[in-house]
């Protein structure tokens, strides 16, 4: 079974991978951060740590006001650095263990976290700073991560006790999956800073003092204060620090603390911190019954016959097709995909299995393959025909036997306008 080894704390400022970036480690002002960084840069050496489980807030790059959600789980295999205005940073993309970033997704919402989840998006400071700072400069490292991101910069926001509680689940899920991983929970933000209006640049090193105190020794405390709290005491945007509680919930109570920094420089309060985790495992009889509660409410659908879930798994390995059929809601892509295709198949690397399903129109063999329904009737109205022509198809029946199946032998598509009109002719 996966094994928790600890957990660490690491401020994710800008200024940290500008530090980096810039190679300020033996200039005496930058030091200390690297002094700081380099403690954590070697524990997960020395414990051979497989996993980092990254807990952080984006920053406004690409989790956006026109979605944004309070808890959001990367399962893809492969992270990028984000371009947040001047370029992205010349850093290599990570690994990312995916089937861990599934099972933890499933027993998440198993305890009725109610979960999203992203692929194929950048990742900007809020993971990149700390993590370019505890992995080795060429990439080398050969474990993996799963990210966490947190909505903490649209009110309302979880409160300190939700994210507590997420990392007791946390825990479960991560000592419950099968393979034997060393894994280190990061929680990422803070310490103190404000950045915006007049209370700009504040900062309150007794209070990250006491954090940290409280964090380690009685985090049940830090659970009572209201997000209000957090603000007047660690500035509005030193507010984040409610997602150290989730690295510290993913823990047992018993924690040994090997490793404390601070510096204050200019806008922020850069801390590091490792927590070794000192519980007993679990117990196998509790695994599995943990395993069970996390795969009951589909246990047997998934194995009814002509049924295909869209599943984490399945919607990894189709993405690209189904992300290349999604863009048909835009018409500059319909208008190129009805007379541009093979070109446009270029364009996106769609495979050459890939390019047959679409060519062929193989609506069966599209849902096997990975794609959801719902990029299927997109691309039928696109190409002009009914969701019932593919619902026949999909049987194995001609149109008219399939719809004396039906009490009213109806036609319909997703299409408007014209196209709709159209449709209504056939």
């Amino acid at each position: 079974m996966a094994k928790i080894i600890g957990g660490i704390g690491a401020s994710h400022s800008p200024t940290i991978a500008f530090a980096k970036d810039t190679n300020k480690a033996n200039d005496p002002a930058w030091t200390p951060i690297f002094t700081g960084f380099n403690e954590v840069r070697h524990w997960v050496e020395q414990q051979k740590i497989d996993v980092l489980f990254m807990i952080f807030n984006d920053h406004i790059t690409s989790f956006f006001f026109d979605h944004y959600s309070a808890f959001v789980l990367g399962v893809d295999d492969t992270y990028v650095t984000a371009d947040e205005g001047g370029g992205a940073r010349d850093y290599p993309a990570v690994k990312g263990h995916a089937a861990l970033a599934r099972h933890i997704a499933h027993a998440l919402v198993a305890d009725e976290f109610d979960m999203s989840f992203f692929q194929k998006k950048p990742l900007d400071h809020g993971m990149f700073s700390p993590l370019s700072m505890i992995t080795p400069d060429d990439g080398s490292w050969n474990g993996a991560v799963v990210p966490l991101q947190v909505g903490v910069l649209q009110l309302p926001i979880p409160n300190a006790k939700r994210c507590y509680k997420l990392g007791k689940s946390l825990r479960n899920a991560v000592q419950s999956f099968p393979e034997d991983l060393k894994v280190a929970i990061v929680a990422t933000g803070g310490l103190s800073h404000q950045v915006h209006g007049e209370r700009c640049g504040f900062i309150n090193e007794a209070w990250d003092d006491e954090f940290l105190e409280l964090l380690e020794k009685d985090p049940q405390q830090l659970l009572d204060l209201r997000l209000a709290d957090y603000v007047v005491r660690g500035g509005m945007e030193g507010a984040e620090v409610i997602m150290w509680l989730i690295m510290r919930g993913a823990l047992s109570d018993q924690v040994k603390k090997v490793h404390k920094s601070t510096y204050a420089p200019s806008m922020t309060n850069i801390g590091t911190v490792i927590y070794e985790d000192l519980g007993d495992e679990p117990s196998q009889a509790d695994m599995d019954a943990y395993r069970e509660h996390m795969g009951y409410e589909l246990a047997g659908a998934d194995t009814l016959e002509g049924t295909y879930p869209f599943t984490l798994e399945r919607s990894l390995k189709a993405f690209r097709i189904n992300d290349f059929l999604h863009r048909l809601v835009n018409p500059a892509h319909r208008e190129r995909f009805m007379n541009d295709q093979e070109a446009l198949f270029e364009e996106f690397a769609l495979t050459d299995e890939e390019r047959t399903l679409i060519r062929e129109q193989q609506w069966i063999e599209m849902i096997r393959y990975g794609v959801i329904f719902f990029m299927l009737e997109k691309m039928a109205a696109v190409v002009g025909v009914s969701n019932p022509h593919i619902y026949a198809s999909m049987r194995g029946e001609d149109l008219a036997t399939f719809l004396k199946t039906r009490k009213v032998p109806l036609q319909y598509s997703v299409a408007g306008g014209n196209r709709a009109k159209e449709l209504d002719k056939q």
